[in-house]
């Protein structure tokens, strides 16, 4: 009986579905987390009658046909890149994207991977890094007698130091943006990877047009909203329950059958 394994392909979907929405709401307070939806598609049907096919010598045709479907699966988990809200921290160092972008972050291994968390620090060298100690390129360093910095809406950064009023450029940030951002590779750490699906990298000032501007002293919170994620909840767990019980009467049905048989 095919409809136990239908609906078994119904009750694996909407456990992505949940687990996805999951991931969510943990990440609700997560910075620069983009929310992720699951999509799902059809699986191959049986023909038994094509739409269309001749049903007689004088030409007629089958207006419908009979093509019983295999279930569904999983076809993509994508991102949603809306604008998160700018939470004032007063931090200098917390930098939010309004707009489009990335923060082009250096890994341990040399290569670069992007982010749109901009809570960052100092290193012991001064140097502009993220949480977890990497680098931000192109590479700003804070001189050590600073007293305070600047970063203005285009991305430059300017210090000022002990003994001089007048503010110094120590360096200009840039953001990276992609013909699709949905397609970068999510490696945790609330960094991505370029993929062949997301285009190659192309970097420019803050503030350029295709380029989000920079917000000193805010963080981009993430986009998730509580309750378009519970509605979705409710509706993935009352999906799952219809499959189940579809599960429940193929198995009644069978066990008739079963009896029937050994009668």
């Amino acid at each position: 009986m095919r409809a136990l394994s239908i609906a078994a392909t119904g009750m694996q979907a909407q456990q992505t579905n949940v687990e996805t929405i999951a991931n969510n709401l943990a990440n609700m307070n997560t910075t620069g987390f983009k929310e992720q939806r699951a999509e799902f598609e059809d699986l191959l049907y049986q023909n038994v009658l094509t739409p269309g096919s001749q049903t007689s010598d004088t030409g007629t045709f089958a207006p419908n046909g009979i093509q019983i479907g295999a279930g569904v699966k999983t076809a993509a988990i994508y991102r949603i890149n809306t604008q998160g809200d700018l939470q004032s921290t007063g931090n200098p160092y917390d930098i939010a994207v309004q707009g489009a972008g990335f923060f082009e972050i250096q890994q341990p291994d040399g290569t670069d991977a992007y982010s749109r968390s901009g809570n960052f620090s100092l290193s012991a060298q001064g140097q502009l890094v993220t949480q977890d100690g990497l680098l931000v390129l192109p590479g700003i360093t804070i001189p050590n007698n600073a007293t305070a910095v600047t970063i203005n809406t285009q991305g430059q950064v300017l210090a000022t130091v002990a003994g001089n009023t007048t503010p110094q450029t120590v360096g200009q940030l840039e953001l990276t943006v992609f013909p699709n951002p949905s397609g970068l590779n999510s490696i945790g750490g609330n960094l991505f990877l370029q993929t062949p699906a997301s285009g190659g990298p192309q970097t420019g000032v803050p503030g350029s047009p295709g380029y989000g501007t920079i917000q000193q002293g805010y963080l981009e919170t993430s986009n998730v909203n509580s309750v378009d994620e519970i509605t979705a909840l409710i509706t993935a767990q009352r999906a799952y329950e219809m499959n189940s019980k579809v599960v429940t009467a193929a198995d009644q049905m069978l066990q008739e059958t079963a009896q029937l048989s050994g009668q």
